[in-house]
């Protein structure tokens, strides 16, 4: 009987122990953080602007080879064939043009690309040691952000460290 009590009593240590040591969990709106980051808005609206330049540039080009299209079908019975075919290298020219500048400036290693790494990757390695700072101070073993997982069908609101964030970054809420 006694190995029997000394088991249980093992059994209860090491399962409180456990219970004791449990591991503490929170979550973050990192949408509504970096909503607050008045860096993140300017960051972001010289993203916005900078992509509608690139993208008319990139119309301009593709209209420009839709147009060459266009006059070719439309002059096509009067053309000789040497002039058929040169029309049609430039049409393919103007249109590979058209795709190069597309990948040059939206392409996953073009310039928006750089753009976005230049001006979001300082704000965000604000952010994420801000977490960080949290999550030491709080012992918190984990901090889920709230945003991108749609696995997370409820969590509750005492759990959300956002305005914590943000105060470690210097914007109260």
């Amino acid at each position: 009987m006694n190995i029997k009590k000394s088991l249980m009593l093992a059994v209860a240590v090491i399962f409180c122990s456990f219970v004791a040591s449990a591991q503490k969990f929170a979550m973050v709106d990192m949408e509504y953080v970096l909503s607050n980051i008045p860096a993140y808005e300017v960051a972001n609206n010289q993203l916005e602007q900078q992509s509608q330049r690139w993208q008319k540039e990139v119309e301009n080009v593709a209209r420009e080879a839709e147009t060459m299209y266009n006059n070719y079908k439309s002059q096509m019975p009067f053309l000789t064939d040497d002039q058929k075919k040169k029309q049609e290298e430039e049409i393919v020219a103007k249109e590979k043009a058209a795709a190069e500048l597309r990948n040059k400036y939206f392409g996953p290693e073009g310039e928006l690309y750089k753009i976005r790494q230049t001006l979001m990757q300082p704000i965000q390695e604000q952010v994420y040691e801000a977490v960080k700072k949290v999550a030491e101070e709080r012992a918190y073993m984990c901090i889920f952000d709230r945003a991108t997982s749609a696995d997370i069908i409820f969590a509750s609101p005492r759990i959300d460290v956002s305005n914590e964030v943000l105060a470690k970054l210097g914007y109260s809420k």
